[in-house]
């Protein structure tokens, strides 16, 4: 961690209902490890136009953005990034002089996630979600050649709306369907929520399946990880999402990207607390 901050450190920030350590783990441990004058703070807030207001007015550097801020976050920056604009949703704030622009990275990682483990292009898939990290995730899969998908939302207007706007179909519950690829983008088995415990799927349908993917990434093994693993499945952690979606806000702050290294030796790092 910085030891000796001055008039100069530069700050760096995030927005979560939870926050957790990683984020704040991962970017000190980069900035020591390449010598670089920033410092990473995690925080929550009651306030949104007031935390994001204080952004620009204290001249801090950068923000990730988590859930529920996402989309609500959208109407307080001055510029969207295409990577942003093209799905309504952000995740990454950066300051110039205080001017805010956003992006979402979110979105980076799921194209690569997808392509390094090699999921088939013709896997039916599920996703269930349908707040901005589910924009994210399926605007990746429509992108990258997935055409057989259902979006599982509860909430009717956000889920058609996004289905609709993706091509894809929408149901209010997975039902009998036993798509190929699960994909768990809700926070139903994330540390400290009310569905900690529970499985995104059932089970029957996590037997049935070939991927399972889970971008919960507190903690890294949900209980729908676990249960694929233990089945046998190809599973995608949000470990893996929340540490690439990290080098990318990391590399937009800072202008610096690390060799994968120390980007691996930076997600040990952040893991083990």
């Amino acid at each position: 961690m910085l030891m000796n901050p001055n008039k100069d450190t530069q700050l760096c920030m995030s927005l979560s209902a939870r926050p957790g350590n990683f984020g704040l783990r991962f970017h000190n441990h980069l900035y020591e490890q390449l010598g670089l004058n920033f410092y990473y703070k995690a925080f929550s807030s009651q306030d949104l136009p007031g935390a994001v207001g204080g952004i620009r007015a204290l001249g801090i550097r950068g923000c990730g953005v988590s859930m529920p801020f996402k989309e609500a976050c959208i109407a307080l920056v001055d510029e969207l990034d295409d990577s942003a604009r093209a799905i309504a949703s952000i995740n990454t704030i950066v300051n110039t002089a205080g001017h805010l622009k956003a992006y979402n990275t979110d979105y980076i990682a799921i194209e690569q996630l997808l392509n390094t483990h090699a999921v088939p292009k013709e896997s039916s898939f599920a996703l269930r979600g349908s707040g901005g990290m589910a924009k994210a995730v399926a605007s990746a899969l429509r992108d990258g050649g997935y055409a057989k998908g259902v979006i599982v939302a509860r909430n009717e207007g956000a889920g058609r709306a996004l289905a609709q706007n993706l091509g894809y179909e929408w149901q209010a519950e997975l039902g009998d369907l036993r798509p190929q690829m699960l994909i768990n983008v809700t926070p139903i088995g994330m540390t400290g929520g009310p569905q900690a415990d529970h499985l995104a799927f059932d089970a029957e349908a996590i037997d049935a399946a070939e991927t399972v993917f889970d971008v919960v990434a507190i903690p890294a093994e949900t209980p729908l990880i676990v249960r694929g693993r233990a089945q046998g499945k190809q599973v995608i952690t949000g470990l893996e999402v929340i540490a690439i979606q990290a080098l990318e806000q990391f590399v937009l702050y800072t202008g610096v990207r690390p060799t994968n290294e120390q980007f691996q030796a930076a997600v040990a790092f952040a893991r083990d607390k």
